[in-house]
């Protein structure tokens, strides 16, 4: 594990959530995209050493529309940047740790991303995150 690489935000309208992180707080959208395999619009947000993303789902019968409709909108995980997220994954089983994706999936920015189980996280949803390889994530 290198570093936090965002703390995620579920929100349930992207815009008005986009428009008090932005324009009260004052942190800089650095990008918008759809990430249909997660089911999600993102906006990335420069937090100065990480990133904020605030998620909003595409449906409410995606994770983040079932995580709002039981839990409301909130911090939804914390990512960590990985080098391997192959390796990565391997330690954890190895390690006993309860995954969500035991292979990795494509994220926003088209990072290798795969998703650790709160369970084993002390209740924090935990998101390992590999850079896509243009180094854009």
């Amino acid at each position: 594990m290198k570093r936090i690489d965002h703390i995620a935000v579920a929100v349930p309208n992207l815009e008005s959530a986009l428009a008090y992180y932005r324009d009260t707080l004052g942190l800089e959208c650095i990008g918008i995209e759809t990430v249909e395999e997660q089911g999600v619009r993102v906006a990335k947000l420069d937090a100065g050493n990480t990133h904020i993303e605030l998620l909003e789902p595409i449906g409410p019968e995606t994770p983040v529309g079932k995580f709002i409709a039981k839990r409301g909108a909130g911090l939804h995980h914390i990512c960590m940047a990985v080098e391997d997220i192959d390796h990565e994954l391997d330690r954890l089983k190895q390690c006993q740790t309860r995954l969500i994706d035991n292979e990795p999936k494509i994220g926003a920015g088209g990072a290798r991303i795969a998703f650790v189980h709160p369970a084993s996280t002390g209740g924090v949803l935990m998101e390992l995150s590999q850079p896509s390889p243009d180094g854009s994530h």
